[in-house]
C-alpha cells in the first residue's frame, strides 16, 4: 500500500528565494531533469502568491502586525512537501489527485490553528515524475506578550516545539486524509525512529544506481572472435612471425580487456545487490515502525479514555458535594428560623395567658417531658442515653 507523505523544511530568506524560483518555475533552464516543460501547463495552485515569497512575507508581517525578532539568518517561513507515490496517483486518476492536494491544503490551514491567511503559496506540480505540492507558510503562533495581550508571533522554533512534533504532524495528516476517503498508510519521519539512515534515493545517487543497471545490462561476458591464421592467405610472412607479432599480442589484449570487464561486472553487481538489500530492509523497517506506531496509538487512546472517565467522575462528585453543601446551608437556615419562632411563641403564650416568665415555663416543660427546646441539647441528650444503653 502507498504512504501518505508530508515533510516540513524551515526556510531562511535565501532558502525562500530558491524555493520561489523552483516552485513558480521562474528558471529558464531547469537543472532538475525530472521536470517536463511540455506538462508545466498542468500545474495549479491551491493558493497563488502574487509576489515573490520574500515580498509576500514582508507584506503579511506588516498587514497582520506579526511580532518576533527577525535576524538575517532567521527561519522566517516553512515549506511542506506533500505527496505519495506514482502507484497511488495512477490508481485514483487526475480528478482525485487534485482533490487529494486540495484536502491536504485544508488540513495545513487548520493545523495548530495556523489560519489560511498565513499561507504564502501552495503550488501543485504535475510536470515532474511524481505529483506533489509545495506549501509555503509563515509559522505563526498565537500567544501573549509580557503585558498579557494577545499577539500573533513568528516563531518557527515554538511552532514545531517538542521532539515529537513531526510525529504528531504525520499522525494528524494520515488521520485526516484517510477520513477523506484516501486509502494510504501513515508515513514515517526520520525523527520518529531516532536513527540516522540513508534514504533509498540518496543511496541510489551514491552508487549511481540507474547508470549502473544500464551498464550491467549491456555488458556481454563473451570473448570476441579472433582471426583464424588459416584464413590469412595474403600474408607472405611466415606463420610463426604472424602469430608472435600480430595474433598473440591481440589475444593478450583481448584477454586483458575481458578480465577488466569481468571485474567491472562483479563490482557493479555488488552495487545493485547493495541497493536491493537496502530496499528490502527499508520495507521491513517500515513494517516494524508501523506496528510500533499502532501500539503507541492504542496506548494513548486508552490513556485518553481513562483520563476522560476520571474527569467525569471527579466532576460528578464535586457537583454532588456542592449540591449537598447548598442543601445543608438551607436546612441550617430552617432550623435557626424554627428555633427563633419557638422562642417567640413561648413568650407570646406566657404573655397571653399570664403564665409568668417564659424561661420558667420552658424549664418545667423540659423537666417533665425530658425534652429540650434547644435541638442541639436534645441531640446530645439522646446520644448520651444511647451510650448508656450500649454500656
Amino acid at each position: 500500500m502507498s504512504y501518505a507523505i508530508i515533510r516540513n523544511d524551515k526556510l531562511t530568506r535565501v532558502d525562500a528565494q530558491g524555493s520561489y524560483i523552483h516552485n513558480d518555475r521562474r528558471s529558464k533552464g531547469h537543472s532538475n531533469k525530472d521536470i517536463d516543460p511540455t506538462r508545466t501547463h498542468l500545474n495549479f495552485w491551491c493558493k497563488k502568491n502574487e509576489l515573490t515569497y520574500i515580498k509576500e512575507f514582508d507584506k503579511m508581517k506588516k498587514k497582520y502586525d506579526l511580532k518576533g525578532t527577525i535576524r538575517s539568518n532567521s527561519n522566517i517561513m516553512c515549506e511542506m512537501m506533500i505527496t505519495s507515490d506514482n502507484a497511488f496517483f495512477n490508481k485514483i486518476g487526475l480528478e482525485e489527485t487534485k482533490r487529494y492536494f486540495k484536502e491536504s491544503y485544508k488540513f495545513v490551514c487548520n493545523y495548530k490553528n495556523l489560519g489560511e491567511k498565513y499561507i504564502v503559496s501552495a503550488a501543485v506540480h504535475l510536470d515532474e515524475t511524481t505529483p506533489h505540492m509545495h506549501l509555503v507558510y509563515i509559522p505563526v503562533i498565537h500567544t501573549k506578550d509580557k503585558e498579557g495581550k494577545d499577539i500573533d508571533k513568528i516563531c518557527c522554533r515554538d511552532f514545531w516545539k517538542g521532539r515529537d512534533s513531526y510525529r504528531q504532524l504525520q499522525n494528524a495528516f494520515h488521520k485526516y486524509v484517510t477520513s477523506k476517503g484516501f486509502d494510504l498508510k501513515r508515513g514515517l519521519p526520520v525523527e520518529e525512529t531516532g536513527a540516522k539512515h540513508e534514504k533509498i534515493e540518496d543511496l541510489k545517487k551514491l552508487t549511481n544506481f540507474e547508470n549502473t543497471k544500464k551498464v550491467l545490462d549491456n555488458i556481454k561476458l563473451e570473448l570476441p572472435e579472433t582471426p583464424n591464421i588459416n584464413d590469412i592467405k595474403l600474408i607472405k610472412l611466415n606463420r610463426e612471425k604472424v602469430e608472435d607479432e600480430i595474433i598473440k599480442p591481440k589475444d593478450d589484449k583481448i584477454m586483458e580487456l575481458y578480465q577488466e570487464n569481468l571485474k567491472l561486472h562483479n563490482e557493479l553487481s555488488k552495487q545493485v545487490n547493495l541497493v536491493n538489500k537496502a530496499e528490502k530492509y527499508q520495507k521491513e523497517r517500515d513494517s516494524i515502525l508501523a506496528d510500533n506506531t499502532e501500539l503507541h496509538n492504542q496506548i494513548n487512546n486508552i490513556k485518553a479514555e481513562y483520563k476522560e472517565k476520571e474527569f467525569d467522575i471527579e466532576w460528578k462528585y464535586k457537583s454532588k458535594i456542592k449540591s449537598l453543601e447548598k442543601e445543608n446551608n438551607h436546612l441550617h437556615k430552617i432550623i435557626d428560623k424554627f428555633c427563633e419562632t419557638v422562642d417567640k411563641f413561648i413568650v407570646w403564650i406566657c404573655h397571653k395567658f399570664g403564665i409568668g416568665e417564659s424561661k420558667e415555663l420552658v424549664k418545667k416543660f423540659e423537666e417533665e417531658t425530658h425534652t429540650f427546646i434547644d435541638p442541639k441539647k436534645q441531640l446530645e441528650y439522646e446520644r448520651e442515653k444511647e451510650l448508656e444503653l450500649d454500656l
